[in-house]
């Protein structure tokens, strides 16, 4: 695979994945359990959405022809996303919301911290400022697990049964493709094998705390969102998301 080409499609996966769960936790807005939990969720949101400019700034520039970052972003159809299926999953209840941001943080985490050391000085900068961020975000959502897991047998059962059901869709995070090899043999991105087994380290660690069963690894995952193939939860995010830039192209701030 090209470099060039490889490098779009992956700041496209980064942008994308970070656009969607952004969205995704928005729609928490005025339901979240508590004032201060709706706080908290929607300054992740804000983090995520700033992170996804930043790394669609960067794709436009390459990709060129008077492309944009809110072109890539309200423009594309579904599958011209190449977001992780994890992050467009339904946000469900509480432990379900929790476990998703928790599975998707410890990835980011270590992606991202792969990402600052990389030899693109761009994208090595955009990593270091956001990986303040998630390590924060990485925290909370750890904590969250922990709290629920090991509380209440409700709570408990709440927490194994969002895992569960999340689980299916944690083997694209740490299957490492064509993409993911190109760029790492170019030094521009993390290494797949540390990062797989940081990510299985941290997950594991965390979930023997909460009191939580963990499924096996090798136990049969959904993969494609990588590649444009998504659950039928994408389509109605992004008829949301991108309404009032579609039905009204021309529309400016004033």
């Amino acid at each position: 695979m090209d470099q060039q080409q490889a490098l779009q499609d992956y700041l496209l996966r980064l942008g994308d994945s970070t656009m969607i769960l952004g969205q995704r936790l928005c729609e928490l807005c005025g339901k979240a359990p508590a004032v201060e939990e709706e706080m908290a969720l929607m300054n992740v949101a804000l983090d995520l959405v700033g992170q996804a400019r930043n790394w669609y700034e960067y794709a436009a520039e390459l990709e060129g022809e008077g492309c944009t970052a809110d072109n890539l972003a309200f423009l594309r159809d579904a599958h011209q996303y190449r977001n992780l299926l994890m992050v467009e999953q339904p946000n469900g209840d509480y432990a379900v919301t929790m476990a998703r941001q928790f599975f998707f943080d410890t990835w980011h985490y270590f992606t991202l911290r792969g990402l600052s050391e990389s030899k693109d000085e761009r994208i090595a900068g955009i990593a270091a400022k956001a990986l303040k961020e998630v390590t924060y975000h990485l925290r909370r959502s750890s904590e969250w697990v922990k709290r629920l897991g090991d509380g209440t047998e409700e709570s408990h059962q709440r927490m194994q049964a969002a895992c569960d059901l999340l689980w299916r869709f944690t083997g694209e995070l740490v299957t490492a493709d064509e993409v993911d090899e190109t760029l790492e043999a170019a030094g521009i991105a993390p290494n797949n094998e540390q990062l797989a087994s940081d990510w299985k380290g941290l997950v594991k660690e965390v979930l023997t705390e909460a009191t939580i069963e963990q499924q096996p690894d090798d136990a049969w995952m959904y993969l494609g969102g990588k590649k444009g193939v998504h659950t039928e939860h994408l389509g109605f995010i992004l008829a949301e998301m991108q309404f009032l830039p579609r039905a009204y192209p021309d529309a400016k701030v004033w």
